[in-house]
């Protein structure tokens, strides 16, 4: 099967990316009708791409070679339930977690929503109980603490969004009196930090994993059982247990094995991926019990506004389908290989660490969906950090170094507003100034020319030139609230399967992560053989490792 840069629509995007890289985003900008037209809405959220490295002309061929690629096709079988992940020969219906009852999603002829409804409505009822003092722990208090016991995607997006909610006006009250905390790391350091202060009599611990089977999981939900069970000493084994762990797991089996009653395992599916499963019991449960279920709710409303935008509008005004596009062309076109996320909203401080594993995990591929290696870039490097914090880290790179698109969002309200007397902007302002100010800089930069008039040293004008012509997008949302926290999410998920889409990658797999579990597993016999009575030799690696080991293992 041909790849898509085997496509003429690819190839006339080869030619015209040379002709755009000589025009300066100087020059572009002063474009009043080409600025105009770079810009798409959708019920509040505007997108600004008028300062990326793109004429309108440019928008043409990429939606072109959308064509080419048969995104909308692919969109189609997506909502269609057909299983785009060919790999495993799995659907991919993220989507149906946030629909809401009276819609039908179909995966193997079956509608889903109904089961899923049944597992939100047992979360429901959980955390109402949870959270009234009904249900209480093996002394008989009340549950005001949780830790949510996963990795990789059963912990960055709910980390994520519960960062975002947690001075949310109307989420925050919500959780006055409770804690959540996530334990991810199999690093004991992890385990320490997230069950410091913490009272075993009325904590609640959540073990997040499909299988039930993942390592890191897995010895830290024995850990916080060990703890549990070691805090609440003369309480009965299975008592402790019931009340103090639950699960989040397709593995009911697994899971009661451990301990825990069937009655307090919530599922998913496998058409669930991990890095999309915020929306499912994954997300929902941990966050229902700290915010309540009707915050969860407008969340969930959120993330199908932006999948009913993302099915639905054209092309042309499809903000996700615009993202990915933007991303193909910085990317495979222009050169770029990674990409920096820039929320000016402390809310978001964990944004970017969740994007970078759906991004990273989803297109980080070098094999096309049919298994054919690739011969053009594709799949970015994500990294961020709220603004104004990252001014003062990494954007010397990004301004006088390499080229980085960038991604800034903002807010037009505070949910915290301050404006202190004899200050002439508020504390918002200030912060929104930077968010208006950076990518204007990018786009300009300084010349000589300017460092001249404003009498700057000669010998200083290498130093504080800045060359302008970076890219960058912006996305200008009324406010950060659990409703557009879920837009934020759908709307990054799905500019991740366009991409994917026009790239021919499948995006829903991640072989990538395997190799390295199969090694560790090796490691883990020597070490615990070395460790043992017999102090078995280091045998069956490489000069490098067993040198490594043995320093390990005489000093640890």
């Amino acid at each position: 099967m041909s790849l898509i840069n085997e496509t003429p629509q690819w190839k006339r995007l080869e030619e015209h990316s040379q002709s755009v890289k000589q025009t300066h985003l100087r020059t572009l900008m002063q474009d009043t009708e080409r600025c105009f037209a770079l810009m798409a809405e959708h019920k509040g959220i505007l997108l600004d791409y008028s300062r990326e490295n793109v004429l309108p002309e440019t928008m043409d061929m990429l939606f072109d070679l959308a064509g080419a690629a048969g995104l909308e096709d692919k969109r189609t079988k997506m909502g269609n339930g057909q299983h785009i992940n060919a790999t495993e020969d799995r659907a991919v219906m993220h989507i149906a977690l946030r629909s809401p009852k009276n819609k039908q999603f179909l995966v193997d002829g079956e509608d889903v929503v109904p089961e899923i409804h049944a597992v939100l409505d047992k979360v429901a009822a959980f955390a109402e109980k949870v959270r009234s003092g009904q249900w209480v722990g093996a002394t008989g208090k009340a549950i005001n603490t949780v830790v949510a016991i996963g990795i990789g995607g059963s912990f960055l997006g709910p980390e994520f969004v519960y960062e975002a909610l947690r001075t949310d006006p109307e989420a925050a009250p919500q959780a006055a009196g409770r804690t959540l905390r996530f334990l991810a790391n199999v690093d004991p350091v992890d385990t320490q930090r997230a069950l410091s202060g913490l009272n075993p009599e009325t904590t609640l611990a959540i073990v997040v994993s499909k299988t039930f089977t993942t390592a890191e999981t897995m010895l830290n939900a024995r850990t916080v059982r060990q703890w549990l069970l070691e805090g609440l000493k003369g309480q009965a084994r299975d008592v402790v247990i019931r009340q103090h762990m639950v699960a989040v797991s397709t593995a009911v089996g697994k899971a009661t094995d451990f301990g825990i009653s069937a009655e307090n395992i919530f599922g998913f599916w496998d058409w669930v991926g991990g890095r999309f499963s915020v929306c499912s019991a994954v997300g929902v449960l941990p966050l229902a019990l700290q915010y309540g279920y009707p915050v969860v709710q407008q969340f969930l409303a959120g993330a199908h506004d932006m999948d009913a935008h993302f099915f639905e509008a054209p092309l042309r005004g499809n903000i996700p389908v615009l993202l990915g596009l933007l991303g193909v062309w910085n990317s495979s076109f222009l050169g770029h290989p990674a990409r920096v996320i820039l929320p000016y909203a402390q809310g978001l401080v964990r944004f970017a660490a969740h994007i970078q594993q759906v991004d990273m995990e989803s297109n980080g591929k070098r094999v096309s969906v049919e298994g054919q290696p690739l011969p053009y870039a594709c799949g970015e490097i994500i990294f961020g950090e709220p603004g104004t914090n990252g001014q003062h880290s990494f954007y010397q790179l990004i301004h006088q170094g390499r080229v980085v698109p960038a991604e800034f969002i903002g807010y037009c309200k505070s949910p915290h507003p301050v404006f202190l007397e004899g200050e002439v902007v508020s504390n918002h302002d200030e912060l929104m100034s930077n968010f208006f100010a950076q990518p204007d800089a990018l786009a300009y930069g300084k010349t000589v020319s300017e460092l001249m008039a404003e009498g700057v040293p000669a010998h200083l004008h290498p130093h504080k030139e800045f060359p302008g012509n970076r890219p960058s997008l912006s996305l200008l949302f009324p406010e950060l609230n659990a409703f557009s926290c879920g837009q934020l999410l759908a709307m990054y998920e799905h500019r991740v399967a366009v991409q994917g889409f026009v790239w021919g990658l499948n995006s829903f797999d991640q072989w990538g992560v395997e190799l390295g579990k199969v090694l560790a597993n090796k490691v883990r016999s020597q070490l615990a053989s070395s460790r043992g009575q017999a102090e078995a030799p280091i045998t069956g690696f490489n000069a490098s490792t067993t040198c490594m080991m043995q320093k390990y293992l005489k000093t640890a």
